[in-house]
Order: structure tokens, then C-alpha cells, then sequence
């Protein structure tokens, strides 16, 4: 896959943050939308080929993905949570659909092993008590989130939500990964400290 890679800065020439982008996404602002193609597309196909394995299948879902971006952007609630578990959440589900579109076709046609990816997925209907401590604690999270500066939060999200390993997110960025390991290390330091005023720790189920 070839991104385009370029910065979208403000009038100041900083560079904007994902939640801005989206603001100006939804305003139409089209290269708003190549900015954060160029930001996560590579790491929605990531995802997606871990799920599908099949490389054509995957890149379909990155399309689909950043055109759901485009048409519900006005959707986004910037204060609600932050821009990348959204996105990486619509790839999820897409991948999740295409799975079982395969299991739903005739015997002999498609992977025999899409059983297994299924079943792999985790169950997306807990209990209702499950549901609403997950729901507060994922708030309390995305609050902690918020405090950090916008550097770290980047590395945090990418790391955890789009599951990528330091030396990938260093080549993500165009960062040295001594920065990246340096930004990681301070950002859960920092939400350590958060969350645990909050009652709950980064390791907690």
C-alpha cells in the first residue's frame, strides 16, 4: 500500500490533533480525511490482515473503513472518546461482517479456518453488570487519556488500540524508537497514577 504522507497543520502551522481533523472532516474539509488516511491506514491494515489473512480482503476493509469515516464524521463525538479506538472499533467490525460473510457462503467455497477466526474474537454481549463496569471503566479511561500530552496519547493509542509494537509505531511516526520507548514510558507512568486515584489499574479485566 502507498499513503500519502503529509502534516495538516492550523494557522499557527502546528500539526492538528486526530479529534480536530475530525471536526474539519465533518465539514467537509477532504484534506482533513487524507491526513488521517495517511495516519492509520497502514495500521487499519495491520489489523484487518490479522483478522482476515488475506491481503485483498484486508485492504478492502481499510476502504470501507475511512468511507464509513467520511460519511458518519459528523457522528463523532470528540468528547465521548478519542479518534482511534472509534476508527479501529468500525475496522473491527467490518472484519467481523466478512468473516461471517464466509461462513455463510456454500461448503467448498472460502477458508476452511474462518470458524477459528470467529471463535478467536472475543463475545461482544457480556452481562449487563459486565457491561456497565466495562462502559464506566473504558470513560475512565478515555478521561485518563485526555490528560496526557498529545505526543504521548498518540503512542498509548496506537500501542493499545491499534496493536502495534514500539518499533512499529516508531516507523509509523518517522520517530527514533528511543522517543517512542521514552513517550510510552512516561504515558503509563502518568496513567498509572490517574487510574489508581480512580480505583483501577492498567492491568485490571
Amino acid at each position: 500500500m502507498v499513503l500519502a504522507r503529509f502534516s495538516h497543520p492550523n494557522a499557527q502551522g502546528t500539526v492538528l490533533a486526530d479529534e480536530a481533523l475530525m471536526a474539519q472532516v465533518a465539514g467537509g474539509d477532504s484534506r482533513a480525511m487524507e491526513e488521517l488516511y495517511a495516519r492509520y491506514a497502514r495500521v487499519v491494515y495491520g489489523l484487518a490482515l490479522k483478522i482476515l489473512a488475506n491481503a485483498e480482503h484486508a485492504e478492502d476493509v481499510v476502504q470501507e473503513t475511512f468511507w464509513r469515516v467520511w460519511n458518519r464524521a459528523a457522528t463523532f463525538q470528540a468528547g465521548s472518546g478519542a479518534f482511534a479506538p472509534w476508527l479501529f472499533g468500525i475496522a473491527r467490525n467490518l472484519c467481523i461482517d466478512e468473516l461471517r460473510r464466509r461462513q455463510a457462503r456454500p461448503a467448498g467455497i472460502g477458508g476452511g479456518g474462518d470458524d477459528l477466526a470467529l471463535a478467536a474474537i472475543p463475545d461482544t454481549q457480556p452481562g449487563l453488570d459486565e457491561v456497565t463496569w466495562v462502559a464506566e471503566r473504558r470513560r475512565m479511561i478515555t478521561s485518563a487519556l485526555s490528560e496526557l500530552p498529545a505526543d504521548q496519547r498518540q503512542v498509548i493509542e496506537l500501542a493499545y488500540f491499534g496493536g502495534l509494537s514500539q518499533r512499529e509505531i516508531a516507523d509509523q511516526l518517522n520517530n527514533p524508537l528511543g522517543t517512542v520507548k521514552t513517550r510510552v514510558r512516561l504515558a503509563l507512568q502518568k496513567l498509572k497514577t490517574v487510574l489508581q486515584h480512580q480505583g483501577i489499574g492498567l492491568d485490571d479485566r
